[in-house]
């Protein structure tokens, strides 16, 4: 039976059940729990210096208000890498590839940061929409683009996400069955383009880790702007 290339970005179903439930929970378990001891084991003192640095430099360029969300940045971070990373696993399935959880993502953290700006600092959050110096005559039609453009955010850090994972797990599908394909036929080109693959498959993996960084490191950027 020949199956479609985008057939891996449907959710799996077992007896009626959607399994992306358990394809988001699994992430939680695989990290270990800090211990009460003074000292922990290597696993641990990695993990914690890992989160140190990150918060340290996600976190720097905000004021003492915004630090508050230093706990959500890092757990959203650790839980995009990791469902990056499985995904990128024989037979598994990655959730992140799915435009509606991303949105589901994108959408209530770039809200809940526009609400604290308007809370917060209206003048200021209102005065992103008309920059200063502004000629009289293209105030609407800035105000209108920079509503725009305030709006697409959320649509844009779901979009990036997404994109960019499907884009890797089809070319890395493209690459293995042009390799299967060509192994009877032509060994040579075959193993040159197994070397691909694996070359590919690095790049998926900085992939999948930039990716998140850089969907955890705009929405910091969007909180700067309002607090």
């Amino acid at each position: 039976m020949t199956l479609s290339f985008f057939d891996q970005f449907m959710s799996p179903m077992y007896l009626g059940i959607p399994l992306i439930a358990l394809a988001l929970s699994l992430p939680w378990t695989l990290f270990p729990t800090p211990s009460t001891r003074w000292l922990n084991n290597r696993l641990l003192t990695l993990q914690g210096w890992f989160i140190n640095r990150f918060i340290q430099q996600l976190l720097l360029p905000l004021n003492p208000a915004g630090h508050k969300w230093a706990v959500l940045f890092m757990s959203l971070m650790l839980f995009l890498i990791t469902l990056n990373m499985l995904g990128l696993l024989p037979y598994t399935f990655t959730p992140t590839t799915q435009l509606s959880l991303n949105m589901a993502l994108a959408v209530p953290l770039w809200l809940a940061t526009v609400i604290i700006g308007l809370r917060n600092q209206p003048t200021i959050a209102l005065g992103h929409l008309l920059p200063e110096g502004t000629p009289t005559p293209l105030i609407p039609v800035l105000i209108v683009i920079e509503t725009i453009s305030l709006l697409i955010r959320p649509l844009a850090l779901g979009v990036r996400l997404t994109a960019n994972l499907t884009a890797g797990h089809l070319l890395i599908q493209l690459i293995a069955t042009a390799a299967f394909v060509l192994l009877p036929m032509m060994p040579t080109v075959a193993v040159l383009t197994a070397i691909l693959l694996l070359l590919l498959t690095l790049l998926e993996v900085a992939v999948a880790m930039i990716q998140a960084y850089v969907f955890v490191l705009l929405l910091s950027l969007y909180l700067q702007e309002n607090v």
